[in-house]
């Protein structure tokens, strides 16, 4: 044990509750832990500990807490980023006897018993996400008090905070908003495990503000237990079929990482068709599900979870044996954040990176993430000087950004002081607004140089260097230096052989076209607003059925195929699946991307052509095993500006495969649709209406129609294009339409 806390006295206490908290009689302080411990304690100072997953930065903030409890010092309180890491904390807090508790979407109905034993002094540790901070009740009846009473302020996953972290996320802003409110002397805490020299400086700076000394703790980053690899596999079936065949060579249980939740759910499918007892997890599972699916992998009741980066910072399993990337993250900083999941607790784990071309175009959908448009901006803020409060759904009316998008720009605002969150939606503070553009291009720059530094990480093995001194080198880890491990220092410890059978069943599986197409049942909330006098549920007598589509853009096999027939459409495609929704697409460019050598390279349009006869097999199979309850006995095309060749020749095709009158195109009106991919339900309505019609050539041909007719197009993003259509033809006479698009976007 160091000094620092022998000299304070508080050594045995300390080491009393550390054995506690770990349930270990014989747990000693790892190397600036017990540091740590002393600058909050005895000398109420602001920390910044910098040390890898693993070594114990919760343990700090824990025994911190036990020790100024029982000096009469008031509640911590952990902002923290995921309710995974917030249960593993509260877990962990209990052994040692500190009273921990949450305020999170997930226990809303125990939030009035959390704020009576707050009030009754009942209370260790209060946990709350960033956006915590931001919720009206919240920061007007407990904030206050919490920060007049709070013992020790712990930021953890601090990297958040810096527009230059890997998993900047705007609300963490905050911080330093109330670091200027705690009471003089308030000891505060920031943990990570992610950051290189420049977000340490950044962070180290807000902590800092107004003049606060700050104790940086930082250690080596190198992780002795991890063999690190990259597998560079041709193609995606390539990737699958080898994961089929080895996944249970690899140590124990883990996880497989996909950049998306199409790419998870599907990867996972597969596997379990190949006998793997594995699970899909992704932001689209309810809190419940999540919770089951974690425990089952703590308890080696699966093989592996196959995730999104949902399971991210936080999840806790000291043993966990091997971490697969199907697909790159987009720094190596981030993927250092992964793969520290793995190898905690045992003297091997095994981590292997198996990149694909896609990876690409995802990264640079991305790359900004954080970043707001101005022209998005100023039409919020401009509609907000009405002084009333503006719900979300209404502000879709005035700016055309999908709803996950949107939130991001308002949380920016209020950030920024420009809007205040308040019952019923957002106002405007009056404070003015200023598009801080130098900014956001200094961290585009960053984005895309990390982008760089990953393709730099994945090269051969013949062309690299050891993959673990890379990984430090790019967190500034001033020991850095070759592990002696990876593939690069001891060559590939991975078989690489895809055995014919894995491989086909891969082929079998991404071969198998056919995804649904829900049909719209609802107007969008305000498109009265938008000159479209339509509300409420969408008329039976106007509503399309459930459609078809050959696949999602997001889906791995056919969606690749489709990405590049649709071009930049694909590329932008890509993104209203990726990740949950959660993160917002690239601002500058999103059609930009980096091709397989790793130039960069913008995309035009995909070139218009009839489809190959391997997309006609395609959408014939998918005909086939549609269970509709009356066949179509029409086909009618939506025209296409951008590929009428291609539309129109797939509906001519099906028209002769399905031995069904083709009966011609709708027509366009006033130009056409406006806007494009990527908008609002609001604005993408807007943008078709009363601009698809029947003609008269058309109308002729409906009256002798007696059953459905198939509706086809190239790509459905917001749905509102058939929605439209569909109606018309309804209206025009069709007794009923089954919309049928070549690729899913959303």
């Amino acid at each position: 044990m160091s000094s620092a806390v022998v000299e304070t006295g508080l050594a045995d206490e300390a080491l009393e509750v550390l054995r506690e908290l770990t349930g270990r009689p014989d747990a000693v302080f790892r190397e600036g832990q017990d540091a740590a411990v002393s600058a909050l304690v005895e000398r109420s100072q602001r920390a910044l500990v910098v040390q890898r997953t693993g070594w114990g930065k919760s343990a700090v903030y824990f025994v911190s807490t036990a020790l100024l409890r029982r000096r009469g010092r008031g509640p911590t309180l952990l902002v923290s980023p995921l309710l995974a890491l917030m249960r593993d904390q509260v877990a962990a807090a209990a052994r040692a006897g500190i009273k921990a508790v949450e305020i999170s979407s997930a226990n809303a109905t125990e939030w009035d018993d959390v704020a009576a034993r707050l009030a009754a002094d009942d209370v260790d540790v209060l946990l709350v996400s960033p956006e915590r901070l931001t919720n009206p009740r919240f920061r007007d009846e407990q904030l206050p008090d919490l920060v007049q009473r709070c013992g020790l302020l712990v930021v953890d996953e601090a990297h958040c905070v810096s527009d230059w972290g890997h998993d900047f996320r705007p609300d963490y802003r905050r911080i330093r908003e109330l670091l200027g409110r705690l009471p003089e002397g308030t000891p505060v805490l920031a943990t990570t495990a992610t950051a290189n020299e420049r977000v340490v400086a950044d962070v180290a700076e807000q902590l800092g503000a107004g003049g606060v000394g700050v104790t940086t703790v930082r250690g080596p980053l190198a992780r002795d237990s991890l063999r690190l690899g990259v597998l560079r596999l041709p193609t995606d079936r390539a990737r699958l079929g080898w994961l089929a065949a080895h996944l249970e060579d690899l140590p124990g249980s883990g996880i497989v990482y996909t950049l998306t939740v199409a790419a998870a759910e599907e990867t996972a499918a597969l596997l379990r068709d190949a006998g793997h007892e594995v699970r899909a997890y992704t932001g689209r599972l309810d809190d419940a599900d999540r919770k089951d699916a974690e425990e089952a992998l703590r308890e080696n009741r699966v093989k592996a979870l196959v995730a999104t980066s949902a399971l991210g910072m936080g999840f806790d399993k000291p043993d966990l044996g091997f971490v697969v990337h199907l697909g790159a993250p987009s720094s190596p900083v981030s993927y250092y954040q992964q793969v520290g999941r793995a190898g905690r607790a045992v003297e091997h784990a095994d981590v292997l990176l198996l990149p694909g071309p896609e990876d690409l175009a995802i990264w640079q959908w991305f790359a900004t993430s954080s970043m707001p448009r101005e022209d998005h901006a100023g039409a919020v803020l401009t509609a907000m000087t009405d002084g009333k409060a503006w719900s979300a759904a209404r502000l879709e009316t005035v700016a055309d950004v999908r709803r996950s998008r949107l939130e991001l720009l308002l949380k920016v605002l209020s950030v920024d002081g420009a809007v205040e969150r308040v019952q019923g939606g957002w106002r405007s503070t009056g404070v003015p607004w200023v598009y801080d553009a130098d900014r956001y291009a200094r961290v585009t720059r960053t984005r895309e140089a990390e982008q760089r530094a990953m393709i730099a990480y994945a090269r051969p093995v013949d062309e690299a260097q050891c993959r673990m001194a890379f990984l430090q080198e790019a967190l500034d880890d001033p020991s850095a230096a070759p592990c002696g491990r990876c593939d690069v220092c001891a060559g590939p410890w991975y078989a690489i052989d895809v055995p014919d059978g894995a491989a086909e069943a891969a082929n079998a599986r991404l071969d198998r076209p056919g995804v649904e197409l829900a049909p719209r049942a609802q107007w969008p909330t305000g498109a009265d607003r938008l000159g479209v006098e339509v509300k409420g549920k969408i008329a039976p007598g106007d509503q399309v059925l459930t459609g078809r589509a050959v696949a999602r853009l997001t889906d791995l096999g056919w969606g690749q195929r489709l990405r590049t027939l649709l071009g930049d459409d694909g590329v932008g495609g890509v993104a209203t699946l990726a990740e949950d929704l959660e993160a917002p697409p690239l601002e500058e460019d999103p059609d930009a991307a980096f091709d397989v050598s790793h130039r960069v390279i913008r995309p035009g349009n995909a070139s218009d052509a009839p489809p190959a006869d391997d997309l006609v097999q395609a959408c014939a199979r998918v005909l086939a095993a549609w269970d509709w309850a009356e066949r179509p006995v029409a086909v009618v095309s939506v025209p296409s500006r951008r590929r009428p060749r291609l539309v129109r020749g797939t509906a001519e095709a099906l028209s002769r495969l399905g031995r069904l009158p083709y009966l011609g195109e709708l027509d366009l009106q006033h130009g056409g649709p406006t806007g494009g991919a990527g908008g609002n339900s609001a604005f993408r309505l807007a943008g078709v209406w009363q601009r698809i019609t029947v003609g008269e050539q058309l109308r002729g041909r409906l009256a002798a129609v007696t059953g459905p007719v198939l509706l086809v197009d190239d790509l459905a993003d917001s749905r509102w294009t058939v929605t439209v259509a569909g109606r018309e033809l309804r209206r025009a006479g069709a007794p009923a339409v089954l919309p049928f698009v070549l690729a899913l976007a959303a």
